[in-house]
């Protein structure tokens, strides 16, 4: 053996020897800086058309929060006075959840859900404002409802018009990620709506909830919170994604695993002190997408606090936060 097969013939054996590091764990943006009124759960922003941003939440009887430059919020009560009458056949309390804010046709909409805890006997609501502020909505009662006799949950909608249509993409547990065409006059659920199913998990508790879907380019995005949410730092809120050339689905990830075999690839989730993101919304601001979602701060007892990212598109067409 010459020495320079010799040595050759050593540092091979050292690469062979030589333990491979371990592949380090994505780094994920710290959301945006705000200031004033942080505290929110399953937000749902929108800029107004006569400038400045709302923010709706859950808690309260629909919590209101206002902005001039979407960093500095104040708190602004709520979208109702009190609860609709017909909320409480659903809970005791009339707590709606999981609001979602769009305009269209010169109005604001606004859907929400209510139900208790731990049973899919839930409906999901709508109401309609000229300007989209708190105290200005009128109510236009149920869209959509589920029992404990379905496999579906009708909470957490989010609304998007596609190819002339109005579709409701909604659901928690229970199977998964559903989605109903709505009739655009009323808002509301079409007559004898065919109940689409977009996203679900391997096995029970089907933990996947908080859908909604985007348009960019030539597909549909479909962005979901999985596991679980609601335990402070305990929670395990992160936010996949997946995509379809048809809003109706199939929808799959970058590796082809379809959503309702479980995939989704991994856009966010907690690091640091942002703990359990999820609830997440997209919102378009001057031509840019954000995305909007709560995050459980580690440094202050575990509190839901506003999150803040710009989304962009890689080349390829998938999100990325920025």
């Amino acid at each position: 053996m010459t020495p320079r097969s010799s040595l050759a013939a050593t540092a091979a054996a050292l690469l062979i020897l030589t333990p491979t590091p371990a592949q380090a764990a994505p780094a994920y943006p710290d959301p945006q800086p705000v200031t004033g009124q942080q505290i929110i759960h399953d937000p749902t922003v929108i800029r107004l058309r006569t400038g400045g941003y709302v923010a709706y939440s859950t808690g309260g009887v629909i919590g209101a929060r206002l902005s001039r430059d979407r960093v500095h919020w104040k708190d602004s009560g709520n979208a109702f006075a009190e609860p609709p009458a017909w909320w409480y056949e659903y809970n005791d309390t009339g707590d709606p959840w999981a609001p979602d804010l769009s305009h269209r046709d010169g109005r604001y909409w606004l859907y929400y859900a209510v139900s208790s805890w731990g049973t899919n006997h839930s409906a999901i609501g709508v109401a309609t404002s000229p300007s989209g502020l708190p105290g200005t909505w009128t109510d236009h009662g149920k869209v959509l409802t589920s029992e404990t006799t379905d496999h579906w949950n009708a909470i957490d909608p989010a609304v998007i018009r596609a190819d002339g249509r109005l579709w409701m993409t909604f659901g928690s547990y229970w199977t998964g990620i559903r989605m109903v065409e709505l009739d655009a006059s009323t808002g509301k659920a079409v007559q004898d709506a065919t109940v689409h199913h977009l996203a679900t998990r391997p096995d029970l508790p089907y933990a996947v909830e908080g859908p909604y879907i985007v348009r960019h380019g030539r597909y549909y995005y479909l962005f979901a919170s999985y596991d679980a949410c609601c335990s402070g730092v305990d929670s395990t809120y992160k936010i996949r994604v997946g995509r379809s050339t048809s809003v109706k689905g199939p929808y799959a990830d970058s590796t082809g695993t379809p959503m309702l075999e479980g995939g989704g690839d991994l856009l966010l989730e907690g690091h640091g002190r942002f703990v359990g993101t999820g609830g997440q919304s997209v919102f378009k601001d001057r031509g840019e997408d954000w995305l909007a979602y709560h995050y459980y701060d580690a440094e202050d007892d575990g509190t839901p606090k506003l999150g803040l990212n710009r989304l962009s598109w890689k080349a390829d067409g998938w999100p990325v936060v920025r």
